[in-house]
């Protein structure tokens, strides 16, 4: 089973930046990033093919966020730029562990790291 474990999460003035790092013990294919704030759902943000040739965003987030990954170190990044209020969530990456489209359903992925929270004061 492929474990995840996310980083980078903390405290960011408004319009400041962060990124974040998710590190899989193994091989994964598309993976992604969600975010949960109090009292809401689970949303999508951010997905990114194996290759990196295609990524996905939410619109609230296009622009200012941008999904990149490593296959060497098996890990996926999220820089996020000009935070505001509303990014502030517990952010979880998700990872497919086979062949499949790049989507933004949560269904769509197989295992899920513990998340990491983003507070923009």
């Amino acid at each position: 089973q492929v474990q995840l474990v996310e980083s980078g999460g903390g405290l960011v003035q408004a319009g400041g930046s962060l990124r974040l790092s998710c590190a899989a013990s193994g091989r994964t294919f598309n993976m992604a990033w969600f975010r949960q704030a109090p009292g809401k759902e689970r949303q999508f943000v951010a997905a990114i093919s194996y290759s990196g040739g295609s990524t996905y965003y939410t619109d609230s987030v296009n622009g200012r966020f941008f999904i990149s990954r490593d296959n060497a170190k098996n890990t996926v990044y999220l820089q996020m730029n000009s935070l505001k209020p509303e990014d502030t969530a517990v952010y979880y990456c998700a990872a497919r562990l086979r062949v499949g489209v790049l989507e933004p359903r949560p269904g769509s992925y197989d295992q899920w790291g513990q998340g990491t929270q983003v507070t923009e004061r």
